[in-house]
């Protein structure tokens, strides 16, 4: 079909088989960008956000997320993370 190897001679979605892939080392680069109002960036550089370390709870989330890509993302296969 068109060369994509999670769809099969119809375009249908299928699984593919890793199984037999040797271990490579990998490396993902993720960004993002975040708009607020100039009180709640000054707030956080204060460190005076009511609900504590908004920074801190960001960087949790973004390794829990890392973690959880193979739940997230269609036909993903987990893989083992050395460092988020």
């Amino acid at each position: 079909m068109s060369g994509l190897t999670h769809l099969d001679d119809e375009g249908s979605a299928r699984m593919v088989d890793v199984g037999t892939k040797a271990v490579t080392a990998r490396q993902a680069i993720a960004s993002g960008r975040i708009t607020m109002s100039v009180d709640a960036a000054a707030a956080i550089r204060a460190g005076s956000v009511q609900k504590g370390d908004v920074l801190a709870v960001a960087r949790v989330a973004g390794i829990m997320a890392a973690k959880k890509t193979s739940d997230l993302i269609p036909l993903c296969h987990p893989l083992p993370l050395s460092k988020v």
